[in-house]
């Protein structure tokens, strides 16, 4: 289908010629040289946003001048313009976990428009979207050559009722591509192949238009390929959906923070020691909602791999993006990972005649700015909750120690006997060191490093110990190329971290059970056991229910910890073992020099090994070839299916919306802390059979064994209702001293949070939920959003909100209040047992503050204000809806 622009060409619209091509462009320096500001100092993710103005200006897609002055407001502002926007992503990407349940609400919207007398047919993509298919394949097997076949096989045999919906969602839905299992990590698949940096289509007259490569995606990570200056970030699925069906993402016109990078890595550390430090500042500096562009003499000496693995962790950080602009790495990236020779000379082309392209001279404004020596770097871990929480690695074993005293309050040295092993388990060991996540495995020097520590250690007779469960789950399929090429997989399989699959495993919640034995040895000596991971995450309660205290690592010290199996051990100067003769060897005898790393990089990370690799992407084995689907315009929900339910959003919905009531006498249904993440409101991990989502699986006879997990269920709307606040490790500040998914039911009684909302819904009685700082951090899955409406939430009030969780509340038509001055749950003393009302969202407005009222149990009263963070006028028409979706099919019905 070919895009639709503005065509005001005597303004902006300029051609240039690539290889004897010409392609239409809409080009900034001609929209400066028409008196529509000054442009030549803007950042390159900001120009990026600017282009998708111009580009639609004029068309009828209510972009109007102003917009486009307003960014020249901006530069003289010194980086200030909160102006609402309309942005339209070219592409939109998914992965299976949220995939899924958007597949499911597209399906129930073509239900939903037929319900309205319109045609299903409308309800199609109207840009391209490619779905990875990476979260569910699950660690069951490990530290053999049969692991990665037998955790594929469980994979298909756990998941084929999604996979035939997705396969029947590809064959029924226009611009929808799906990427099979065991390709790769959706955000490593972008990169290395999905993504152009510089986009081209068809315009509604025919031309060829070329454009900055942009999307959303509707996994957090979407950031990383920020690295390779393709502007994207995660959105929650509700808000994709909306994108995909041409509705534009209102925006304000995001401030920009530079973050300065001068010097170079020193000999030992790694992308990983640099990003982890990298997330720790800019935590403290506080960029949500921001840009962050990097910037700055010592990105000539930072490859694009490094680039993509800190754009990664934009999330981790805070901030919407971590964007890199278009420079000669870039380009040599574009050469070595396969990319069309026609297409890679667009980009320089295209950036230098349009004011993207990075060189000595570029030194944009900037909002605000923060600097880093790279020269400063020092290997590092980050742990136990939190990626900021940075520990550089002479203090681990000190930061550990004190983190049992403060964080766990447990001793060390207290030791349980493991049935059946002549080891004992302790606070501190290391039960899972996975190789995981495309945040590193991305990265060849990385992934070659951590071959190299295999090959020493194993050279020495070193392996990992008994009770650490390794895994290597790379990001692509390239990777398992070069290890192979550079003989490295071999030493790897030595010490245990044998290929287990292709996809993210641990680092969302993947990891598979650990032994039973250790495990019932962690829980009777109630045990602070760790893990390490390359990853991004390690909030409570993700990686593993036996597992407390979760840290972050570059994958070569993820073998050293493995070699070590604690964390109670100074890795910078302790021994991690003895060799085969019973000689101490430490870190520095198995480290592998930057040079080594780099000869086989070179010699290894091939172009040729990109191209033969993506050469069938979209494919897959001979499993996914022999998934049989109905071919047919809507779904034929089974009614049997415990993954696949046809949610209640749009059933009995009338052709008109309603307004945005007022809360009258609303209970609170949680009392939560700082940094409540969306893992801790809808975990993506396995549960238990005693838990409520537990209990509807054995009522629909379903064995434990086949429960999969939260994140593979996301299609069923009952198994996420009754899992959303049910984190093993969330805390309920209503309840004393209890972990768990609990509250008080409406009799005060302890009871799970489904039951006590099914109880209160019952009675027809809101509810709301009180939250400290930074709520809804982490992943950008919109089930933390769908699950509070479902429990019949009315409003989230909390100290601060996160970017994509507050956009996602309000698309599900739940109202994020923040509360202002010195107001905070504990200033007021709120216990839970509280009535709230809040008035004046009848007739709100975009930040508008409102009147609170609160009666405590007592029954005296206060009043306070609270901020609506209804951000833009679009916004409060979701809400009057009903949510996002509700609002774009009545359109689409009346069109």
């Amino acid at each position: 289908m070919p895009i639709k622009v503005g065509l005001d060409s005597a303004k902006t619209r300029k051609t240039l010629s690539v290889n004897g091509k010409t392609l239409s462009y809409y080009s900034i320096p001609a929209a400066q040289a028409a008196g529509m500001g000054d442009f030549s100092k803007l950042p390159a993710a900001l120009k990026v946003v600017l282009e998708n103005l111009l580009r639609f200006e004029d068309g009828g897609f209510s972009v109007s001048t102003d917009d486009i002055r307003a960014f020249g407001v901006w530069g003289e502002n010194g980086g200030k313009n909160p102006r609402e926007i309309a942005y339209r992503p070219a592409r939109v990407l998914m992965q299976d976990f949220t995939g899924v349940p958007a597949v499911v609400d597209l399906a129930a919207m073509r239900d939903g428009i037929v319900g309205l007398n319109g045609s299903a047919a409308k309800i199609n993509p109207l840009v391209p979207v490619d779905l990875v298919i990476d979260h569910s394949v699950m660690i069951d097997e490990f530290g053999n050559p049969r692991a990665f076949q037998m955790n594929v096989d469980r994979e298909y045999e756990r998941n084929m009722e999604r996979y035939t919906f997705l396969k029947w969602g590809q064959n029924a839905f226009d611009n929808f591509r799906v990427v099979p299992p065991g390709t790769g990590i959706c955000h490593q698949v972008n990169l290395e192949y999905l993504s152009q940096t510089v986009w081209t289509d068809t315009d509604q007259n025919g031309d060829e238009v070329a454009y900055p490569d942009t999307l959303v995606g509707t996994d957090s990570h979407t950031t990383m390929v920020n690295g390779a200056a393709v502007l994207g970030w995660g959105v929650g699925g509700i808000e994709a959906e909306a994108a995909m069906l041409g509705q534009p993402i209102s925006m304000l016109i995001p401030e920009v923070v530079g973050f300065e990078l001068t010097g170079a890595m020193l000999e030992g550390t790694t992308g990983t020691d640099l990003v982890l430090k990298v997330v720790e500042m800019l935590r403290e500096k506080g960029v949500v909602g921001k840009f962050v562009e990097f910037f700055g003499d010592g990105l000539d000496r930072l490859p694009l791999a490094d680039r993509a693995t800190i754009a990664n962790m934009a999330p981790e950080y805070g901030a919407t993006c971590g964007f890199f602009p278009i420079d000669g790495e870039t380009i040599r990236y574009l050469t070595n990972t396969g990319r069309d020779e026609d297409r890679i000379a667009l980009v320089e082309t295209y950036a230098k005649e349009n004011g993207f392209w990075r060189d000595a001279d570029y030194r944009p404004i900037y909002t605000d700015t923060l600097h880093l020596d790279m020269g400063t770097i020092v290997p590092a871990i980050s742990g136990p909750k939190r990626p900021q929480d940075y520990v550089a690695l002479t203090e681990g074993q000190i930061a550990f120690r004190k983190e049992m005293e403060e964080t766990f309050k447990r001793p060390m040295g207290k030791e349980v006997a493991v049935a059946g092993e002549d080891y004992t388990m302790e606070s501190g060991k290391v039960v899972i060191a996975s190789i995981t996540s495309c945040t590193n495995t991305s990265n060849p020097y990385v992934m070659i490093g951590a071959g190299l520590v295999a090959r020493k250690a194993a050279a020495l007779g070193l392996d990992r110990k008994p009770w650490v469960k390794t895994s290597l789950a790379p990001g692509s399929q390239v990777v398992s190329a070069y290890l192979e090429a550079a003989g490295l997989q071999e030493d790897l399989d030595k010490i245990g971290f044998n290929l287990v699959g292709y996809g993210c495993t641990t680092c969302i919640g993947n990891s598979g059970p650990i032994q039973k034995e250790i495990s019932d040895a962690i829980s009777k000596g109630d045990l602070v056991a760790t893990s390490v991971l390359s990853g991004n995450r390690n909030f409570e309660g993700r990686i593993s229910p036996d597992v407390r205290a979760n840290y972050l690592a570059s994958p070569p010290l993820v073998v050293a910890y493995a070699l070590a199996g604690t964390l109670d051990i100074n890795l910078a100067s302790d021994p991690i073992a003895q060799d085969k003769d019973g000689k101490d060897v430490y870190l520095k005898d198995i480290w592998p020099s930057t040079e080594e790393v780099a000869e086989l990089v070179q010699q290894t990370v091939t172009r040729e090994a990109f191209l033969a690799k993506y050469a069938d992407v979209f494919k897959g084995d001979e499993k996914w070839q022999g998934v049989e689907v109905p071919q047919q315009e809507t779904y034929d929900w089974p009614a049997t299916s415990t993954y696949i339910q046809n949610p209640p959003y749009f059933q009995g919905m009338g052709p008109e919306p309603g307004t945005i009531s007022n809360i009258k006498g609303a209970k609170v249904l949680l009392m939560l802390g700082d940094m409540i993440t969306t893992d801790h409101i809808s975990p993506a991990g396995s549960f238990a059979q005693s838990s409520p989502a537990g209990q509807y699986l054995i009522e629909r006879q379903v064995a434990p064994r086949e429960f999969n997990s939260y994140g593979s269920r996301r299609g069923n709307h009952e198994i996420m209702m009754r899992g959303t606040f049910a984190n093993i490790r969330i805390k309920n500040e209503m309840l004393d001293g209890v972990e768990g998914g609990y509250t008080k039911g409406p009799d005060g009684e302890q009871t799970s949070v489904f039951d006590a909302a099914m109880a209160y819904q019952e009675q027809g009685t809101p509810l709301v939920v009180f939250g400290g700082e930074q709520y809804g951090a982490g992943s950008s899955r919109d089930w933390a959003a769908k699950g509070t409406a479902l429990l019949g939430v009315k409003a989230v009030i909390a100290e601060s909100f996160e970017r994509i969780h507050r956009s996602n509340l309000v698309g599900m038509g739940v109202i994020p209040l923040e509360f202002t001055g010195d107001d905070s749950r504990k200033s007021l003393g709120l216990t839970g047992n509280e009535t709230v009302s809040i008035s004046g969202l009848d007739s709100v407005e975009p930040l508008q503050e409102v009147p609170c009222d609160i009666t405590y149990a007592d029954g005296t009263t206060k009043s306070v204000t609270l901020k609506c963070r209804i951000d833009t006028a679009p916004e409060i028409e979701y809400v009057e809806h009903g949510g996002v979706l509700h609002y774009v099919l009545r359109n689409l019905s009346k069109s």
